[in-house]
């Protein structure tokens, strides 16, 4: 199958690496891709947020399916003309990205499908953004309506920091103000044709940049798979209870959900509640589940956007453990300071069971020394806030663990930063 994949990050990467093990002859290209993709397969500089210069590139050469990686195209509604020429696509509409382009508009699907999450409110100015929260008490959960880069988000006790990034999102357009939910926290994708689901397995991410849960809420630091913690009817209770509603709510209302959805989870002691919806996977969780993906992924992505999920079976797991390090420039999530070289690459895939999957770098100009037809990390320089992310699969979490961090050990990058206490408590 010829397939298009636009992204530049370790989602992608991923995806892309679980279609190469298929042993299928696939012929993939990627958009724009980084130098990690580029090694694998063709890249091309393809802005995946332009809708009409994407279509006419895969109407042109003949593509059979397109995969839409991250939710920016999605938001720009990617999705629309190349569906309307009659390439599938794995990936929502416009409108029905809205699920995660705005939270405003996933609480209201959220309430019409009756799927369980937690109270919020939105606010247009900070005097109703102190009347809720004063109203739904501490800890505080400010967010930012639309996307954010991961950086909309604020959980915290301290009243004065709530409202400071109330302050800050409210120049950017309304917040919501939403009611604090303890337990914790799961990631399940499911995919969907627009009327059924089929899901994948869950995981756990973690969003703090520090040890311990401290420090600023990032795009996400690492995560695991599978949870040995839930109980077996956990995602029989999901697909039953949020994630067909939903679907079958959008379908409803004219806007079928096609691609995956993400369903970010918390386990409260009064049962599941939704968090937040994305419209794709999820990074760095889609790293963990695709490394123990049986199943072709090819196959449920087709599906998927063909309308044809209710014919295949649930996908099937490696009993492996995966875990996944990601590792990040200096400075992030504030201000990364990139251009720095990547050592180590060679000798982090080195170790047993460990892939290195690419989120933000490239190949610096060549010298006349090497061979410029040659993939080699000479020349690999960090050119965003999530550099690499370090995966690692094993029998058990120990295994999984130490093979992740002596990979993670062996890669350098002046400044980089990441966590020491992935899957440590499992």
């Amino acid at each position: 199958m010829k397939i298009l994949v636009l992204g530049s990050g370790a989602r992608e990467h991923a995806i892309i690496t679980s279609l190469l093990s298929e042993g299928a002859s696939h012929e993939i290209v990627a958009a724009p891709g980084n130098a990690g993709i580029a090694r694998a397969v063709r890249t091309v500089d393809l802005e995946p947020t332009d809708p009409i210069a994407v279509t006419e590139y895969a109407v042109e050469n003949g593509f059979e399916l397109v995969v839409v990686g991250p939710e920016a195209p999605l938001i720009a509604g990617v999705a629309d003309p190349l569906r309307e020429r009659g390439i599938p696509v794995f990936g929502p509409s416009k409108a029905a990205a809205a699920l995660e382009g705005s939270k405003t508009f996933a609480k209201r699907i959220m309430e019409a499908a009756d799927v369980p999450t937690g109270r919020a409110e939105l606010a247009g100015t900070i005097a109703e953004v102190e009347k809720t929260i004063d109203e739904f008490g501490s800890p505080y959960v400010i967010k930012a309506d639309g996307l954010a880069a991961g950086k909309g988000v604020i959980v915290t006790p301290d009243r004065a920091a709530a409202v400071a990034h109330a302050a800050y999102w409210l120049e950017h357009g309304p917040v919501l103000v939403e009611e604090f939910l303890s337990g914790p926290e799961v990631s399940l994708f499911l995919f969907s044709d627009g009327h059924d689901v089929l899901p994948l397995t869950p995981a756990q991410d973690f969003k703090r940049l520090e040890d311990g849960d401290l420090g600023p809420n990032t795009g996400g630091m690492g995560a695991y798979s599978p949870l040995p913690w839930l109980p077996e009817s956990f995602v029989d209770e999901v697909i039953e209870t949020i994630a067909l509603p939903t679907v079958r709510r959008l379908e409803k209302e004219g806007t079928p959900f096609i691609g995956l959805l993400y369903c970010g989870l918390i386990v409260t002691p009064r049962g599941i509640r939704v968090i937040e919806f994305n419209a794709r996977f999820g990074d760095p969780e889609t790293q963990v589940v695709l490394a123990r993906l049986v199943t072709p992924l090819s196959s449920l992505l087709l599906a998927s956007a063909n309308g044809t999920l209710s014919t295949l079976p649930r996908p099937e797991f490696a009993l492996d453990v995966a875990v996944t390090v990601v590792i990040a420039s200096e400075g992030y999530p504030e201000k990364s300071i990139t251009g720095r070289q990547i050592t180590g690459i060679e000798a982090a895939e080195a170790v047993a069971e460990v892939t290195v999957l690419h989120a933000a770098t490239e190949i610096a100009p060549l010298t006349d020394a090497v061979d410029a037809g040659t993939w080699t990390s000479t020349g690999l320089v960090a050119t965003g806030g999530r550099v690499l992310s370090v995966v690692a699969l094993g029998s058990d979490f120990a295994e999984a663990r130490a093979r992740v961090y002596e990979a993670v050990d062996k890669i350098g990058l002046a400044g980089s930063q990441h966590r020491t206490d992935i899957a440590a408590a499992v």
